[in-house]
């Protein structure tokens, strides 16, 4: 893959996406949003890569925003447009069939804790720190942290992370459930990546059916929710996989996923 902005490394069913910008903290400039886009899209379009990393090269930080020099230069229309690039972003990674891991070392700020929140799960060095500082800057997130910050740990704490805009370490990221483990930063790496494999080696129909149920039923009643879990129920049994699954399972065997 040619990118100038990222690094493509793949082991096996597992692709790590790597945001290689470390002398600018690894900042999400237009042309790193429109990479990230056309990655996402690759691996959208390979049915044998099963889970995603996104992680940020450097010992300093995961993403540490957007690419304030640029906004510093924006009128309300060029705002608008890079605000919606980078919805664009966030919503092609939380409809990708394949689950994202996003592995979190130093700062994760701004547009880069959008762009970790888009993923299905944070996994963060001890040494990182989370934060929407855009109030500092007279501005609010843009990539859609006011929406899935709150959803994912509630309206008193995003509001205090939006309205002061302090960071917090993971320790306290954890507290909050704003990550989903914390772990020593030499091993950030590895753990992510130990991750990345174990959801790969589930059943691929029936992982990306719980993502869009999961996903999509946070924004409709529980009633409505219910009734999108049925169809996808009863859509695994139209699959090779079900077949495969159950019979494995009786005759005491692990089973050999096809995605089919």
């Amino acid at each position: 893959m040619a990118f100038e902005n990222l690094l493509w490394t793949r082991e096996g069913e597992v692709v790590t996406v790597t945001v290689n910008r470390p002398r600018a903290l690894n900042a999400l400039d237009q042309k790193t949003v429109r990479e990230l886009l056309q990655a996402v899209g690759d691996v959208r379009r390979d049915p044998e890569i099963r889970s995603l990393v996104i992680a940020g090269s450097g010992d300093r930080a995961f993403v540490a925003g957007a690419d304030i020099s640029a906004m510093a230069q924006m009128e309300p229309k060029e705002g608008r447009a890079y605000s919606r690039l980078g919805h664009r972003l966030m919503y092609s990674l939380e409809e990708l069939e394949q689950p994202v891991v996003a592995a979190v070392g130093g700062y994760c700020l701004g547009g880069g804790l959008e762009l970790a929140l888009a993923c299905d799960f944070i996994i963060a060095a001890e040494t990182a720190r989370f934060g929407q500082p855009e109030i500092n800057l007279g501005v609010i997130p843009g990539f859609g942290g006011t929406q899935r910050l709150t959803r994912r740990v509630g309206v008193g704490h995003a509001r205090e992370l939006v309205y002061i805009g302090d960071p917090i370490d993971a320790k306290r990221a954890l507290e909050v459930g704003l990550v989903d483990r914390v772990v020593p930063r030499d091993q950030l790496q590895e753990e992510s990546l130990a991750f990345a494999r174990a959801l790969a080696a589930k059943a691929p129909v029936a992982l990306s059916l719980a993502k869009r149920a999961i996903n999509s039923g946070l924004d409709m009643d529980l009633a409505s929710g219910c009734r999108l879990e049925v169809e996808a129920f009863a859509t695994t049994f139209a699959t090779e996989d079900k077949a495969e699954g159950m019979r494995a399972f009786l005759e005491k065997r692990p089973a050999v996923w096809r995605g089919r």
